[in-house]
């Protein structure tokens, strides 16, 4: 296996050292930076947005510069309706899929990666990406970490400053470090 297709098969592998890994990561910062530095709601910002989402329908997501991807495209899939604010991060080596009429607050981040505990081993350059999957009209408040390989249900609130470290059902509101649900959200 490639060290790619490991990545994308949930394994460890080479995220330091491999030259296809780097080749693509490389390529999503050049598209980031062109959608960072272009002016905002320009003809160059979309299209740059298109390149980096690999999709052509990019109508009804909004993304605020700057924003950052590690590798784009396949990896990182904004729904429908999709808000992200201004410094958001997404570490999408292991994919991240969020659904329709999410509301990203600024600076919140996904991140995909971990690495082993071991400094040896780590030092090798070895991570492992796991998916993080996020469901229809959620909100993130400022300042939100999603660790690896979490899913959060549908029509959720997760509070500012929360750092997500385990699955969240459909319509909670979780809140803290770790983020615990402290309420089920009714009336929709």
């Amino acid at each position: 296996m490639t060290e790619t297709e490991k990545m994308k098969a949930g394994q460890w592998y080479d995220a330091n050292f491999d030259k296809e890994l780097l080749e693509q990561r490389l390529k999503a910062e050049q598209i980031t930076y062109d959608f960072n530095n272009a002016r905002p709601g320009s003809d160059e910002q979309q299209d740059a947005l298109k390149e980096l989402l690999g999709t052509e329908d990019v109508d009804g997501i909004s993304v605020l510069a700057p924003v950052y991807f590690d590798y784009g495209k396949e990896y990182t899939s904004l729904g429908k309706g999709t808000f992200v604010n201004h410094g958001c991060y997404f570490m999408d080596g292991g994919s991240i899929t969020i659904g329709e009429n999410a509301f990203i607050g600024p600076f919140c981040g996904f991140y995909t990666a971990n690495h082993p505990l071991d400094y040896k081993r780590r030092n090798e350059g070895l991570e492992v990406a796991l998916p993080i999957k996020v469901g229809d009209n959620c909100w993130f408040g400022a300042n939100v970490s999603v660790m690896p390989g979490v899913t959060i249900g549908s029509g959720c609130v997760i509070a500012a400053g929360s750092v997500v470290t385990s699955d969240i059902p459909d319509n909670s509101l979780a809140m803290g470090v770790p983020a615990k649900v402290v309420k089920k959200i009714s009336g929709h």
